[in-house]
């Protein structure tokens, strides 16, 4: 099968989703800046390359080492639901669901604040140096790339009001090779680089969200948007054969990834065909039992209690016990918030071996299709990820943060972080982290091949085999009783920086994307 090279270096490493955050990473590491100021400055600039993945008005998590530390930290950038938030009124109003593009969904965008902290606690090179290369992209454009245009032609349908000014070309989706210019979010960022958080939290800037929001009937106010604040959390752990996987805790699913391998761990995986029916059905069922043990316990962290019986390996063994090899099982408890797939992530290490996994999106397709009236910042639509079932550890309520898609990830050998990593893919997100780590430690694959090998996905009742697989591998799995399909689409994405013992940088990044790895 064809395939990327894996990219090699000494220095720096940076692999994401667009060629030019990528660049653009390399030059800060270039400059002197370290890996937590070049992820920071891709991120940002992903916004402007990839708006429909995400955006300053969106969220983000990153796990990240300190230069020459094995002791790996997490940020959680995601915001919280207005104070004035009720799954009762939602309810009350007749929803069974956060209605996806409204209002409602809009909990306030927690990345800038990360991203300023990021940058003021753990960066060289300052704020205004960082955000320079995405604001000059956002003047001058960005030549849309051809994913990003296949994107835009689906996603810009959910484009509301403001939302199509500001994103739309005379009313069209981009096509490829067409310019995209934002200059109001360039002066935005620009507001950024001359007074922090507070430029984009109070103030203008704030005020432009909340009265758009208001005006569509949101319960948002400035003082929401005043109060945002990242936190540092303590990362969770689960060892896969030799290997130690790292997620970020609740409220992201990481767990999710965690319980899936250790459910896998009680197959001889290795001994299977990568590419064969045995593997994808076992996978397909241990995702159904991880995501329906995440779909009633991960929440807000305040009110996940359930936490060390998902991670526990009693509850893998008693889960793989209830796996028949000749029989695929029936969905389980569909997903009370609703399935995205649009996400950027970003790893960075440094010569001095800072790593940094960074996930930043807007949730669905040009999120909630809201953006401010004066500034066209685009509002995500995480709340989407909220339930509105009465007493639900993930219900809907004011200050609280929702169950999260968006995980990064690293992995450690004896203690010592060798792996930044991230999947894309919305839902996928667990089922990709536990395949990539599967291809790794089951079928010797380097990391390129790890994540260029076709990926199954059992979501939503159908199980999404892309075309890598054999006629013979879909039809055996129909035999066993899931209803196969084979997806429009590519399922997820993926970027890796393989952190060698001898010293050595080994990039990847996932075909599926526009992106790439370099180095140097």
């Amino acid at each position: 099968m064809p395939g990327r090279s894996t990219v090699l270096a000494l220095n720096g490493m940076c692999a994401t989703s667009h060629p030019l955050a990528t660049q653009t990473a390399i030059d800060i590491l270039a400059r002197g800046g370290n890996a937590m100021d070049a992820a920071v400055a891709g991120a940002v600039l992903l916004g402007i390359c990839e708006p429909q993945m995400t955006g300053i008005g969106g969220d983000c998590f990153a796990l990240f080492t300190k230069p020459g530390g094995s002791t790996i930290h997490a940020l959680n950038g995601s915001g919280r639901a207005p104070a004035k938030a009720s799954a009762g009124d939602l309810r009350d109003r007749g929803h069974a669901t956060v209605p996806v593009y409204s209002p409602d969904a809009v909990t306030i965008p927690g990345a800038i604040d990360a991203f300023c902290r990021m940058s003021e606690e753990h960066g060289k090179l300052g704020l205004d140096a960082l955000l320079a290369p995405a604001i000059r992209h956002a003047e001058d454009g960005v030549p849309v790339s051809p994913r990003v245009a296949h994107d835009w032609k689906r996603a810009g349908e959910t484009l509301s009001g403001h939302g199509r000014d500001f994103f739309m070309n005379d009313g069209k989706p981009f096509k490829t090779g067409e310019i995209f210019r934002a200059p109001a979010q360039a002066e935005v960022l620009r507001r950024i680089a001359a007074n922090g958080r507070t430029a984009f939290y109070e103030g203008e800037i704030a005020e432009d969200m909340v009265a758009t929001l208001n005006k569509l009937g949101g319960s948002h106010t400035t003082g929401d948007f005043a109060a945002a604040a990242c936190e540092e959390t303590a990362p969770i752990r689960g060892r896969y054969q030799d290997i130690e996987l790292v997620e970020h805790p609740p409220n992201g699913q990481g767990a999710t990834a965690i319980l899936m391998l250790n459910i896998l761990s009680h197959f001889d995986i290795a001994n299977m065909d990568p590419l064969g029916s045995q593997r994808a059905h076992i996978e397909a069922e241990a995702a159904k039992l991880a995501y329906d043990a995440r779909n009633r316990i991960i929440a807000d962290p305040n009110h996940t209690a359930r936490l060390e019986f998902m991670l526990s390996r009693e509850t893998a063994k008693k889960l793989a016990n209830l796996i028949d090899t000749g029989t695929a099982m029936p969905e389980t408890v569909p997903l009370a918030e609703a399935i995205h797939r649009d996400t950027i992530y970003i790893t960075v290490v440094d010569r001095d071996r800072m790593a940094v996994s960074l996930i930043y999106s807007i949730y669905h397709g040009f999120g909630s299709g809201i953006a401010s009236k004066k500034f066209g910042i685009l509002l995500h639509n995480r709340g989407a990820g909220f339930c509105l079932e009465e007493s639900h550890p993930n219900e809907l309520n004011g200050g609280k943060r929702p169950m999260h898609t968006i995980i990064p990830a690293m992995l450690c050998d004896k203690g010592i972080p060798v792996m930044s990593f991230g999947v894309m893919g919305g839902a996928y997100q667990p089922n990709g982290h536990a395949r990539l780590v599967s291809n790794l430690r089951d079928f010797g694959m380097d990391p390129q091949s790890a994540i260029d090998a076709p990926r199954s996905f059992s979501d939503t009742g159908q199980m999404k085999v892309e075309r890598g697989y054999s006629d013979t591998v879909r039809q055996e799995l129909a035999d066993l009783g899931h209803n196969v399909g084979i997806p429009d689409e590519p399922i997820g994405g993926a970027q890796v920086i393989h952190m060698r013992p001898d010293g050595v940088l080994e990039g990847a990044s996932d075909p599926r994307k526009d992106g790439c790895a370099l180095g140097y």
